[in-house]
């Protein structure tokens, strides 16, 4: 068994974050919650996470904003970003792309809605 790590969700829907935080915990995890991008930021300065679960569409910094951010920076680039993406059937009615996602060097993607087990293997492989 690994070490317990220690995984920040970050998503503006309160229901999303308890149900992923309740599956990381059952799987040994500790989890810090974040409901946007800010709050996301504010967060990874105070405790660097093993892992990051990152919405795209947020209020106030994006999901692909702060996943830019994360990566350009020395002291985060190295945080495995997991994106969780709605925008798969929606691309055509937002600005949004997975051409923009590739661009920001996330680790790995999430279609929403999510399926724990699937994001449980993501997070699982990532953290190895």
């Amino acid at each position: 068994m690994m070490a317990k790590k220690y995984i920040l969700v970050v998503d503006d829907d309160p229901d999303l974050v308890e149900t992923v935080s309740m599956m990381l915990e059952s799987k040994g995890c500790e989890v810090g919650q974040a409901y946007d991008g800010v709050e996301g930021e504010e967060a990874i300065k105070e405790r660097r996470p093993d892992l990051v679960i990152l919405d795209i569409m947020m209020p106030r910094k994006d999901g692909y904003v702060l996943c830019s951010e994360l990566k350009a920076n020395e002291e985060t680039r190295d945080i495995p970003v997991v994106l969780l993406t709605a925008v798969g059937e929606a691309v055509p009615s937002t600005s949004y792309s997975h051409a923009d996602g590739m661009a920001t060097e996330a680790d790995d993607y999430i279609p929403k809605p999510i399926d724990t087990q699937g994001l449980w293997d993501v997070v699982s492989n990532l953290l190895e």
